[in-house]
């Protein structure tokens, strides 16, 4: 039985669960050739049988992985789609000149001085709306994270 399963452990409980049916079925069991024969040929479809029950459990658990991965890759859209729109709002309640030295900072990669020639304004100044800019967000992201933990799916 262990070169068949090349598993110690996996050979011991089929040929225990044989002689468990063997001494359960003892008084109706009528044995035709050499015991050794029925013994092995018992084992053999016995460790067979749990192939087979094996084959089917690891097919089951790998459908099962592949449909969480699918959901938790949804929700992780989803997620990231409420995190944009939680900052988009954010962003939307700085003052017009902060949130205009910030999106031309952030989004359109300008360095400090060229933000300060097209808003007609200092560096330093700049530099004032943009740390301001960033403290409110730090704000409105630490007041929104609970309620953002209530909103996602699951999570508890």
């Amino acid at each position: 039985m262990l070169k068949l399963s090349g598993n110690k452990d996996l050979a011991e409980d089929v040929v225990q669960q044989v002689f468990i049916k063997l001494w359960e079925s003892r008084t109706e069991l009528r044995i035709e050739t050499s015991v050794k024969s029925y013994l092995f040929k018992a084992c053999h479809n016995k460790f067979i049988e749990r192939m087979r029950a094996s084959k089917k459990e690891t097919s089951l658990l790998e459908t099962l992985k592949w449909e969480t991965l699918n959901k938790l890759h949804s929700d992780e859209v989803t997620v990231d789609d409420e995190k944009v729109e939680i900052i988009n709002v954010a962003i939307e309640q700085l003052s017009p000149k902060c949130r205009e030295a910030f999106l031309l900072s952030r989004y359109n990669q300008l360095k400090y001085k060229e933000i300060g020639e097209v808003m007609g304004i200092s560096d330093k100044t700049v530099e004032i709306h943009i740390s301001k800019a960033l403290s409110q967000l730090r704000q409105a992201a630490a007041l929104l994270l609970p309620l953002f933990l209530v909103l996602i799916p699951g999570f508890y």
